[in-house]
């Protein structure tokens, strides 16, 4: 079976490399929210009633640990969140260390699409960049429990994306794949850094292949009209935002 997926592999990676996500554009470093790699998968994940009930209402259960956040964008207001340390406990201690040394202040926004989502946090300001240290993402795919789901409103980790991935949506396990995809897989899934990204919609199918860490409580109309800006000076269909016309991140507050 190892061989045919190695066949298989060879022939079709062409063609999924086509079809993965622009901001991956073969920049292993490259961190993105993909809003197209489990597209296909979406409707049988929305199918889970039951599952997405749990994950939705996850806002309103008691947690133990909820860590509070402000961020502070230029010349649009304040959005609130609630960290859930308790779901995302690496995803969100990296997060709270970067905001409390300074890391994020001055950075922007550079990738915008209304009707998905806003991404960030990126010091090189255009997806590649990211702080000293790579992160485990805290997802199912990647063995990690995580019942925060993609609703609008949610904040998560990006990552970088690997051509392979489409195989486990396709229902393919980790030990079916050749070494080499296992490989770039597991690169991809612990990639994260510093760059984040805000749901401006319900975006389900991004359940278990990225790391949500919280919720905007106060400030969507801020995350709104960052969205709708986007939309009037994204270059392209990925949301690049131009250098110089990114909305900036004043101050991230831990509060």
């Amino acid at each position: 079976m190892k061989n045919t997926l190695k066949i298989i592999f060879a022939l079709t990676l062409t063609f999924v490399m086509i079809f993965s996500f622009a901001a991956c554009g073969g920049d292993e470093n490259t961190s993105s929210a993909d809003e197209t790699l489990f597209t296909n998968n979406s409707s049988e994940k929305n199918e889970s009633t039951d599952e997405s009930s749990q994950k939705t209402n996850i806002q309103n259960s008691t947690k133990t640990d909820v860590v509070k956040a402000e961020i502070v964008i230029k010349d649009y207001g304040t959005i609130k969140l609630d960290l859930y340390k308790d779901e995302a406990p690496v995803t969100v201690t990296n997060f709270v260390k970067l905001a409390k040394d300074g890391f994020y202040d001055g950075l922007t926004f550079h990738r915008i699409i209304q009707g998905f989502m806003m991404q960030g946090g990126d010091p090189d300001g255009n997806g590649t960049g990211g702080s000293e240290h790579d992160i485990a993402g805290e997802f199912s795919l990647n063995g990690h429990t995580n019942n925060i789901s993609h609703i609008r409103g949610t904040i998560s980790m990006a990552r970088s994306g690997s051509s392979y991935e489409q195989y486990l949506s396709m229902g393919y396990k980790m030990s079916d794949l050749p070494a080499d995809a296992k490989s770039d897989i597991e690169r991809a899934f612990n990639s994260g850094s510093s760059q984040f990204f805000i749901c401006d919609a319900d975006s389900t199918f991004l359940d278990g292949s990225y790391a949500a860490f919280g919720r905007v409580t106060e400030g969507m109309d801020v995350v709104d009209a960052v969205c709708k800006y986007g939309k009037s000076v994204a270059t392209d269909d990925n949301g690049t935002v131009p250098a110089g016309k990114q909305p900036v991140i004043e101050t991230i507050k831990i509060v």
